[in-house]
């Protein structure tokens, strides 16, 4: 077994920890499970506090431009009050579920762009150290899959995906930040909109599904963004033709004159503030910026381009690499940004 972080707070001789997930993408609200696996080192210490952290690479965007970093969305105790003897291997096993706003980070077991990770958490003898840190990954809840599946079937295809720092005005969002996942139009919308981004809110009973249209101007009349929303339940699933429903989601959507919410102040709390949680990496400088009115989906220029992952195929919203992102590579983007976080005042406890 190699045990991947020394625990560096706890000094030379120190206990080592090695978090092993079990195999497999987990769904939102879905049980993640795994073991913490401590390697004693040089003298007993007491193990006070075993935890997990969720954390989640988010941008923020501000009036000056834009930076990404790392937010914690989740914490949990796992384990703790015991003795770990010199040289003495012990396993944790845990079993936590994840919340249900959980964004999605692969689709048809192709990663999207999202970069998500495991980070564990030991204290010893009052320290606390960052230890291991492992890549997470989540699969769609059948209800999002059948929606997107349906957008592919239907013609869009997927352009890319991020995560946004914010609150969707009008919604019952509950984590810190929301994902986008950005569309080119199926060809009989190409006309009327640039593209189209759908962000999921799922909650144990269903989920809003939050539509934008980055439609083009007319010849007397500018482009505009409109926005809607839909509610659905997890049972809907089997239960609905969802080609038809989706598509009169987008007919309902492309129609709008006024966007639902265009002007609602998404209180974007200052990302660097204490107990934010969010670590920063920025390429705009490190300016902070106070709450402002957005709205959802403004600064669109501003997003990454994703991953340049894949097109729609008739069998669905297909994701393809393409030169982009693959799966290896997400995994060492989330040590490369995660482990750089502990160094650039990211926080803590």
């Amino acid at each position: 077994m190699v045990f991947k972080r020394l625990l560096g707070a706890m000094g030379a001789g120190g206990p080592s920890v090695d978090t092993v997930l079990d195999g497999g993408a987990v769904a939102p609200g879905g049980i993640l499970s795994g073991q913490v696996h401590l390697q004693g080192g040089s003298a007993d210490v007491e193990i006070e506090h075993i935890g997990l952290e969720l954390i989640a690479r988010v941008e923020a965007e501000y009036e000056d431009g834009e930076s990404e970093g790392a937010v914690v969305f989740e914490r949990f105790t796992v384990g703790g009050g015991f003795r770990l003897a010199e040289q003495e291997r012990h396993s944790v096993p845990f079993s936590v579920s994840l919340p249900w706003e959980t964004p999605v980070s692969e689709l048809y077991g192709q990663p999207l762009g999202i970069v998500l990770g495991v980070r564990t958490e030991l204290a010893v003898a009052g320290a606390r150290d960052k230890g291991d840190l492992d890549p997470l990954a989540v699969r769609p809840l059948p209800v999002q899959e059948a929606v997107l599946e349906a957008l592919g079937q239907l013609g869009f295809g997927f352009k890319s995906a991020d995560l946004e720092h914010g609150h969707i005005g009008g919604t019952g969002q509950q984590l810190p930040f929301y994902q986008e996942i950005e569309l080119t139009p199926a060809p009989q919308y190409a006309h009327v909109v640039n593209e189209i981004e759908l962000t999921f809110l799922a909650t144990p009973a269903g989920m809003e599904i939050v539509l934008e249209a980055d439609k083009r101007g007319g010849l007397f009349e500018p482009g505009q963004d409109a926005l809607t929303r839909f509610t659905v339940s997890h049972h809907d699933v089997g239960a609905r033709d969802w080609n038809s429903e989706v598509d009169g989601w987008i007919r309902q959507l492309v129609e709008h004159r006024a966007s639902y919410g265009s002007h609602a102040t998404y209180g974007h709390a200052d990302p660097y503030a204490a107990g934010s949680g969010y670590g920063h990496h920025s390429a705009h400088g490190s300016g902070h910026a106070s709450d402002h009115e957005s709205g959802h989906g403004s600064g669109h220029e501003g997003h990454r381009s994703g991953p340049g992952l894949g097109t729609a195929v008739a069998a669905g919203l297909a994701v393809g690499v393409v030169g982009g992102l693959v799966a290896a590579e997400v995994v060492d983007e989330v040590g490369d940004f995660f482990e750089g976080d502990d160094d650039e005042g990211g926080e803590e406890d």
